[in-house]
């Protein structure tokens, strides 16, 4: 008892997410996945971490 309105609510979003076609920014997607762009700019993140332990080293 006291479950209808949390399934109407579940399956309201469950209905939303089927049937809903959000805009998808293909040319975004395409730099994302070539390795292209901002992502060819950012560091390493392991050398983040080698920095940090110089400390432990000296």
């Amino acid at each position: 008892m006291g479950r209808g309105r949390a399934k109407a609510k579940q399956t309201k979003v469950a209905r939303q997410l089927k049937y809903s076609t959000p805009h998808t920014d293909f040319d975004s997607l395409q730099r994302e996945l070539s390795g292209s762009g901002d992502s060819a700019r950012r560091p390493d993140p392991l050398d983040e971490w080698l920095d940090e332990d110089e400390w432990r080293r000296a």
